[in-house]
C-alpha cells in the first residue's frame, strides 16, 4: 500500500512535469511515448517487483498475436490469451495463497491490461475487419485502422499514468492524448464563434486536478480513520448476532459497507488526477460551458450516495470497467448478451465464490428493482411530498440493498457469506423473488428490452 501511494503521488508531480515540458508543442510524439512507457515500467517494478514479469508476459504475448494473427480472429484469441492467462493468475491467489492478498499483489494492473489489450483488439478488428455498415456509431469512432507500432502499443499497456491503477481508455483517445489532438478535438465539437470566442480556448485540468485531490485526502483520511474500526467481519462476529437485533445489524451493515468505500474513492479519483494532470481526461464541455475532465472518471460519488435506485447506484461505480464489458461482450455477443457479460464479469474479477455471491444476488436485485419501478413509481409522481417521501424510502432500499449484495465480496469466501445471508434471513432474495411473482412484468418492445439488458449489464459490475 506504501509502494502504491508512493508511486501515484510520484505519478502525480510526474504528470504534471510532462504535459508541461513534454507537452507536444515541445516533444514529439515517439519521446511522449517512450517516457510514458519507460516510468510506467520503473513504477511496476518498484510496487510489484519480480511479480511484475507478469505484466509483461501477457503483453508481449499479445504484441505476438496481434502481429501474427489474423484480423478476423485477432480479437479472438487476444481475448482469450490474455482471460486465460488472468485467471490462472486468479487461481494462483485462492488455492497456492489460500485467500491471501499478496504483499505485493499485481492482479489489479493485470486486470486493467486486461481490458486494454481486449480493448485494443475489438477496435483493431472493427477498424480493418468489418465494414462502416456493420458497426454502431461509437464502433466507427473508436475504430483502428492499423496495427500500431510496439513503442506506441507499449506506451498505451504500460504508461505510468495508469499502469497502477487504471483507468482503461480507448486507444484512440490514448494516441490522440499523445499526438496533441486529444483537448482540440473536443473543442470542435462547440462553435465558439456564436459564444463570442474569436479562437478555441485552451482549458486547464489544473482545477479539475485540485478538487480531485481533495477528494483523495478526504478518503484517506476517512480510510484511516473509519475502516479499520469497522471491518466487514464483525457483521458475522457470533457475539453481535446474538446480543444485536435485526434491524441493528442492518444499522451496521451499512455503516461497514460505507467504511469500507473510502480505499475505492483514494484509488481511483487519484488515478484519475493523475491523468488529468498530464492533460488526460478532457471530455468536452457541458450546458452551462463548464469545461469537463471527466472521461476517464470511474466514479460519481455524489449519484452513488443519493442514489434511489439500484441501477442509478450501479452505473455511477466502477464506470470505465462497465464500458469495457459493453464494447467487448454485450455489443458483441451473438446471443445472451446479459448472460455472457455476466460470466466475464466473474472471470475478470476472480474466482473467489464471494464475487458470484454479489453478482447473482445483484441481477435478482435489480430485476425486482425495475418490476417495483414499472408497477408502482407512477403513483407517487401527482404530488411533491409524495414523490419526497418515493425517493427516501427508495434510497433507503437503495443503500441496504447494495450493502446486502457487496459483503460477500468483501468476504471472498463461501462458509462467511452464508453465514452472513443466514443472519439476515435472506431477506432481499426472498423479497426479491416474492416482488417478481407477484408483480406483473410489462410486454417489452425490442428497443425497450435492449435499453433494459443494459441496466442488468451494470448490475453485474462490481468492485
Amino acid at each position: 500500500q506504501i509502494n502504491f501511494v508512493a508511486c501515484q503521488l510520484f505519478a502525480l508531480l510526474a504528470a504534471f512535469w510532462f504535459r508541461i515540458y513534454l507537452s507536444p508543442s515541445h516533444a514529439s510524439s515517439a519521446v511522449r511515448h517512450a517516457f510514458a512507457t519507460l516510468f510506467g515500467i520503473y513504477f511496476a517494478v518498484f510496487c510489484f517487483g519480480w511479480y511484475s514479469i507478469h505484466l509483461f508476459v501477457l503483453v508481449m504475448m499479445n504484441y505476438g498475436i496481434m502481429n501474427m494473427a489474423s484480423i478476423p480472429n485477432i480479437h479472438r484469441y487476444s481475448f482469450v490469451v490474455a482471460m486465460g492467462y488472468l485467471t490462472l493468475c486468479h487461481i494462483s491467489r485462492i488455492y497456492i495463497f489460500h485467500y491471501g492478498i499478496l504483499t505485493t499483489d499485481f492482479s489489479g494492473p493485470l486486470m486493467i491490461i486486461t481490458q486494454k489489450i481486449t480493448t485494443l483488439a475489438c477496435q483493431l478488428h472493427d477498424g480493418i475487419g468489418r465494414q462502416a455498415e456493420e458497426l454502431t456509431a461509437e464502433q466507427n469512432r473508436l475504430a483502428v485502422k492499423s496495427r500500431p507500432s510496439l513503442l506506441e502499443y507499449l506506451s498505451y499497456l504500460l504508461n505510468f499514468m495508469s499502469i497502477i491503477a487504471g483507468p482503461c481508455s480507448n486507444y484512440k483517445d490514448y494516441i490522440a492524448f499523445i499526438e496533441g489532438r486529444h483537448v482540440h478535438m473536443k473543442l470542435l465539437e462547440v462553435n465558439w464563434k456564436q459564444k463570442g470566442y474569436d479562437r478555441l480556448p485552451d482549458p486547464s485540468p489544473t482545477g479539475a486536478v485540485m478538487y480531485k485531490l481533495c477528494i483523495t485526502l478526504v478518503s484517506l483520511i476517512l480510510f484511516l480513520t473509519l475502516t479499520k474500526n469497522f471491518p466487514m467481519a464483525y457483521i458475522i462476529d457470533n457475539e453481535f448476532l446474538d446480543k444485536t437485533p435485526f434491524l441493528s445489524r442492518l444499522g451496521y451493515l451499512y455503516v461497514v459497507t460505507q467504511a469500507a468505500k473510502p480505499k475505492y474513492y483514494f484509488a481511483w479519483t487519484l488515478a484519475d488526477a493523475v491523468n488529468n494532470a498530464a492533460g488526460y481526461g478532457f471530455s468536452g464541455v457541458d450546458e452551462r460551458g463548464t469545461f469537463r475532465w471527466d472521461l476517464l472518471s470511474n466514479l460519481n460519488i455524489w449519484n452513488i450516495e443519493t442514489a434511489t435506485s439500484f441501477k442509478m447506484y450501479i452505473e455511477n461505480w466502477n464506470i470505465q470497467t462497465a464500458a469495457w464489458l459493453k464494447r467487448v461482450c454485450y455489443d458483441r455477443a451473438p446471443w445472451y448478451p446479459t448472460a455472457l457479460t455476466f460470466i466475464l464479469s466473474a472471470l475478470w474479477h476472480g474466482i473467489y465464490p464471494g464475487y458470484y455471491f454479489t453478482f447473482l444476488t445483484g441481477i435478482l436485485i435489480t430485476l425486482a428493482a425495475r418490476a417495483i419501478r414499472n408497477n408502482c413509481r407512477h403513483y407517487f409522481l401527482s404530488s411533491v411530498p409524495l414523490k419526497i417521501a418515493y425517493d427516501v424510502v427508495t434510497w433507503a432500499v437503495t443503500q441496504l440493498a447494495v450493502c446486502y449484495t457487496v459483503a460477500p465480496f468483501v468476504m471472498l469466501a463461501v462458509e462467511p457469506t452464508i453465514k452472513f445471508y443466514k443472519s439476515v434471513y435472506f431477506h432481499m432474495h426472498i423479497l426479491s423473488i416474492l416482488v417478481l411473482l407477484l408483480l406483473p412484468i410489462r410486454p417489452q418492445t425490442h428497443s425497450v428490452r435492449r435499453a433494459q439488458n443494459q441496466a442488468m449489464l451494470n448490475s453485474i459490475k462490481s468492485k
